[in-house]
């Protein structure tokens, strides 16, 4: 997926419904800018009109227009922040709610080749990177940019020689800023790696804390955890050096553009080509463009970011079920219950090797049947077979004559039970747990159930 695939996709499919209250805070960093350069522009007239001519009349009015010059940029940057933060969260979750959908559909196979730390790491650390990358980036380019064309009309106003030579400043910081991104994308993408590495071994543990135990391996698990927790932290130091790496690189570029300037307006002063009035207006103007060229600089290291977890993550949002069902797919009918293997070959992989070669079986319907083999054998296969948990590589499944690739999935499981031979519970009440598959079941019908089960 190209670059400009992904920003059209996210576009499309998450920025589009918020354009509106997008745009409004577009509005309000337009204010931003506008009073930015005006608090630079009131300079040129406070020093002119109040020290040079010493004009009374002026005394109160020029200072309560940088007051409120000054109000006005505070109010409307928390106006547009805030709108942000509320897209940026909203985001957020669709892409959260999206991605879990994907996964809670998704085939049994796919879940069982990416460990579920993995998936938590996409949930939690790259939807963050994302919605910067589709709201504090938006901001951020808005505002800066409006604000820096704003500033730089007031410099080209006062003197546009001056205004010329401090140019020079911004594609300077852009190729500085440039190589920095492209380094901190790909430290992002190592960083999440070992994210979801930590998140999965944390989960391990906790799953089999009584086997830890048992074995007396907590001194082994803890050194385990305390090397994968060492190589994040290197990563994360690795990635916030990155970024204030900047730092240094923009405060020299910015010494160098001021010292420069200084010594070609004191040429132009004793050529009386410019004034101080105009000179200090200048300066402020050039001083307050610092931010947004630093940030204009350093916004491809965002959008880096973003960009390599959007890489991660919609291709699961994306991915297609090999489980799936025909266009003439109908309901399964069950009769008698029989079950019938029909020369069924089954590879977990691909193109790996078969665990079952032409398996024929018959299962009696109404009867108790047992399959009975060594740990390997295959028994456990068999079995995720019929709820087509996997599908056959070849060969047909059949319950009362009727294959399972016929009938749509969901009445096929359906009509299938399940007791795993891994004890599973949800974080959740006892009563919700044994009623999980129909929770429409009324008290009685579970308090039978319990009773069943030995668990009244």
């Amino acid at each position: 997926m190209s670059i400009f695939e992904i920003f059209k996709r996210l576009y499309r499919d998450y920025t589009k419904k918020f354009r509106y209250k997008i745009l409004l805070s577009i509005f309000f960093t337009l204010l931003v800018a506008g009073s930015t350069a005006s608090i630079a522009y009131l300079l040129d007239p406070a020093i002119e009109k109040l020290f040079v001519e010493k004009n009374q009349t002026l005394l109160l009015i020029i200072p309560i227009f940088i007051v409120f010059a000054f109000a006005t940029k505070g109010v409307s940057l928390y106006l547009a922040k805030v709108i942000m933060i509320a897209v940026a969260e909203d985001i957020r979750a669709i892409i959260q709610a999206d991605m879990s959908k994907s996964l809670i559909e998704a085939d049994t196979d796919y879940i069982d080749d990416k460990h579920s730390g993995n998936f938590i790491s996409n949930l939690t650390y790259d939807t963050g990177l994302i919605t910067n990358l589709v709201s504090t980036a938006i901001l951020n380019f808005f505002k800066d940019s409006l604000t820096l064309i704003a500033l730089l009309g007031v410099m080209f106003f006062q003197n546009w020689k001056l205004s010329l030579f401090a140019i020079i400043m911004i594609p300077l910081s852009s190729f500085a800023a440039k190589n920095l991104g492209k380094r901190i994308g790909k430290v992002t993408n190592e960083a999440q790696i070992l994210n979801g590495i930590l998140t999965s071994h944390f989960i391990e543990v906790f799953k089999n804390h009584k086997i830890i135990k048992i074995f007396q391996q907590e001194e082994n698990e803890r050194n385990k955890l305390v090397t994968f927790i060492e190589n994040l932290k290197e990563k994360t130091k690795k990635i916030s050096i990155i970024f204030v790496r900047a730092t240094p690189i923009m405060e020299t570029l910015t010494g160098i553009m001021i010292a420069g300037l200084i010594f070609y307006s004191g040429k132009l002063i004793l050529r009386d080509e410019l004034q101080i009035n105009n000179f200090f207006s200048f300066l402020a103007a050039m001083m307050l463009a610092y931010q947004p060229v630093r940030s204009l600089a350093t916004l491809n290291i965002t959008i880096n970011q973003g960009l390599s977890a959007a890489k991660r993550i919609l291709p699961i949002i994306d991915k297609k079920n090999k489980i799936s069902e025909n266009e003439n797919s109908f309901q399964l009918k069950i009769d008698k219950g029989n079950i019938k293997f029909k020369n069924v070959n089954f590879g977990y992989k691909t193109n790996s090797k078969n665990v079952l070669k032409s398996i024929n079986l018959e299962i009696i319907g109404g009867k108790m049947n047992a399959l009975v083999g060594h740990s390997g054998a295959g028994k456990s296969t068999i079995l995720n077979l019929i709820p087509r948990f996997f599908n056959c590589k070849e060969g047909d499944i059949l319950i009362d004559n009727q294959s399972i690739y016929n009938v749509t999935v969901k009445s096929l499981r359906k009509s299938i039970s399940l007791v795993s031979q891994d004890t599973t519970l949800f974080d959740n009440t006892i009563r919700n747990n044994i009623s999980y598959a129909n929770i429409k079941a009324s008290d009685e019908e579970i308090i039978e159930a319990s009773k069943k089960a030995e668990a009244h």
